[in-house]
């Protein structure tokens, strides 16, 4: 049994081809299980069409990762839980909010009188989820792109 652990850091096509060879490698060398554990999954923002034609990337990693001969693919706070239905292997969406509320009682000076903060709409659910369990207020910052890179917020 082999784990292979990719953590993402630095270039997302070039981490996701070592992890692609290196399960490979262990499948070819008679591992009878891999199991890759990829904190952040490559892609998982493109999980859905946008357009008419336009490819579904994560799942095209999902093919990939089966394809190279994972076994079992253990992630965290996947963009869309829809995702683990990309794979016909198994699939653990592991959370970090747990470890999060634990940081911010452990690291926060006066936490109690916080109040948690969404950048965005894409964000509210995981705000209001800690907020809720930490008894604080939330806020939601709203942002709409005009145009290019132009960012107007309220």
């Amino acid at each position: 049994r082999y784990y292979i652990i990719q953590t993402g850091e630095g270039t997302v096509n070039d981490n996701l081809m070592e992890l692609l060879i290196m399960i490979s490698a262990c499948k070819t060398a008679s591992a009878s299980r891999v199991t890759a554990v990829i904190p952040c999954f490559p892609y998982a923002r493109q999980c859905k069409k946008d357009a008419s034609r336009a490819p579904i990337s994560a799942k095209l990693v999902a093919n990939m990762l089966s394809a190279a001969g994972a076994d079992h693919i253990i992630t965290m706070d996947l963009h869309a839980s829809q995702i683990q239905g990309f794979f016909d292997i198994p699939v653990d969406n592991l959370f970090a909010e747990p470890t999060q509320i634990q940081w911010i009682k452990e690291n926060v000076p006066n936490w109690r009188g916080v109040v948690m903060v969404s950048p965005d709409a894409g964000g509210t659910k995981r705000v209001t989820s800690i907020a809720d369990r930490l008894k604080l207020d939330f806020a939601i910052v709203h942002r709409e792109r005009k145009s290019g890179n132009t960012v107007i917020g309220d």
